[in-house]
């Protein structure tokens, strides 16, 4: 397999979890600006929507869309229990937080990674993270390690990326003590440090 990377970007889920699974795997970094991957390739010949993570995997499919992918590596290695039993209430609250990650968090932080805007379109999309913080910390007060049946999963690496980028966009976790645990817990695990030294973030 090979995992198209941005470095630090939604990616290192992918790349993260592929490090847990234990899976044989290249990486291969894209410059999104440029439309190139490191190697010279046109990447929208390889993604379309032209940006990251996408998965090449051994029936030459190519998959793209971090959530997708999340799945399908857990699924393929369902002897890792990374994602509960499918028709299960588990399963249900895995896609839960899942599509939360993806549509909520994610979607708010797009002003703070982009180049141009305002201001004050900076300080509404810090405003809104900070929203969603709140839900996750109000899900961790429960003292639970992991989102899911205190077990950890595909939404935990997905989840801790998005959060972890708040070191990176002056926003304070220790508003979100639960989730500044959380953060942190994630980060210390072999696969996180493998994945992150790999792109260069450690």
């Amino acid at each position: 397999m090979k995992l198209y990377y941005l470095p630090g970007a939604c990616s290192l889920a992918s790349h993260i979890m592929l490090h847990e699974v234990g899976a044989k795997f290249d990486i291969e970094s894209v410059d999104v600006a440029q439309g190139l991957t490191e190697t010279g390739r046109t990447y929208r010949e390889i993604s379309p929507n032209g940006y990251v993570p996408a998965l090449e995997i051994e029936t030459g499919d190519t998959l793209t869309e971090g959530v997708a992918i999340l799945q399908y590596i857990a699924d393929t290695h369902a002897d890792r229990a990374f994602s509960p039993k499918p028709g299960s209430v588990a399963r249900a609250r895995l896609q839960q937080f899942l599509n939360f990650a993806a549509a909520e968090l994610h979607k708010s932080w797009g002003p703070l990674f982009t180049d141009g805007a305002s201001a004050a379109e900076q300080l509404a999309a810090k405003q809104k993270v900070a929203t969603k913080f709140d839900h996750l910390e109000s899900v961790l007060a429960d003292g639970r390690d992991f989102l899911v049946e205190n077990r950890f999963s595909v939404a935990d690496a997905y989840t801790f990326v998005l959060a972890n980028w708040a070191n990176f966009k002056e926003i304070d976790l220790v508003n979100w003590p639960h989730l500044a645990k959380f953060v942190a817990r994630i980060q210390a695990r072999p696969a996180t440090q493998a994945a992150m030294k790999a792109e260069g973030l450690v």
